[in-house]
């Protein structure tokens, strides 16, 4: 495990050699960068779905976004240190961007929302960020920034009307509330500024799988909570740890260096990348 952490650890620092917090257009490195996230987030919203639908089997999916968390933190809150940033900044992560966002989303999807339109709709976080950012933090995106969102937005949106007809509007509200809630943690993340993503990953991650294990126990109930816990499925299993590992470790822990370094407006239209991959996986 301990080997494990620190192949985690040179693969970081070998992505941001040379790392230097500045205000303009993203550098080649970290463009790249962005884009393998969102190739890594597009793939999760095919492993969320084949989790939560393993073998036929409905998994309840508050308790599956408790049991990604407990393999995000666990044992890596053991290895690595927590962030310098405020107590109060890393419960507001772990709140927003994934307590709220992924308790949402797993839950419109177990509602019926297809994968393929949920990593559509949830990118009505990148307009949202934009305005959060602008209001809370004073960052103020560039004309061709904003004209580039607007247009990626309304792209997406046109994509997004001619499939809506397939979903029901319960989910669909849902996965809006979701991009709220990521959006709300992106700007969290922005003004904390973690040296290390990967530390506020983790230690955001610690505030998530008591509290939705317990609305599970409360909406599901303790039958099919503990029922589901003595026959897990090879393949809800799988799509834990990929989304624990690349989609949250990796790729948020990526996503949090970012935000770091980079105002909102300049780093989250790469997410607009993750539809792309979302639908055609």
């Amino acid at each position: 495990m301990k080997q494990t952490y620190m192949i985690l650890r040179r693969i970081q620092r070998w992505c941001f050699i040379g790392w230097s917090a500045r205000v303009g257009p993203v550098n080649l490195r970290h463009s790249l960068l962005a884009a393998l996230v969102a190739v890594l987030w597009g793939l999760n919203f095919v492993a969320i779905d084949f989790g939560l639908h393993a073998n036929g089997r409905e998994v309840p999916p508050l308790l599956f976004v408790a049991m990604r968390f407990v393999l995000v933190v666990v044992p890596w809150i053991f290895f690595i240190r927590k962030p310098d940033v405020s107590w109060k900044a890393i419960i507001g992560v772990g709140l927003f961007m994934s307590a709220g966002q992924f308790g949402l989303l797993y839950l419109a999807m177990a509602l019926g929302m297809p994968a393929g339109l949920a990593s559509l709709v949830l990118q009505a976080q990148v307009l949202l960020t934009v305005v959060l950012a602008a209001g809370f933090l004073g960052e103020r995106p560039s004309r061709r920034q904003l004209a580039g969102v607007v247009l990626g937005v309304a792209g997406l949106a046109v994509v997004a009307v001619g499939r809506t007809a397939v979903a029901p509007l319960l989910p669909l509200i849902i996965v809006l509330a979701a991009a709220l809630s990521w959006a709300a943690g992106n700007v969290i993340a922005r003004q904390a500024k973690a040296a290390s993503g990967l530390g506020l990953v983790v230690w955001s991650g610690a505030v998530v799988p008591l509290p939705l294990a317990g609305l599970s126990l409360l909406v599901d109930g303790p039958d099919a909570v503990l029922g589901t816990l003595a026959d897990l499925q090879p393949a809800t299993i799988l799509s834990a740890l990929y989304t624990a590992i690349f989609a949250s470790l990796v790729g948020y822990g990526i996503w949090n260096r970012l935000l770091a370094s980079y105002p909102s407006s300049a780093v989250v239209p790469f997410t607009l990348l993750v539809p792309v991959v979302g639908m055609s996986a």
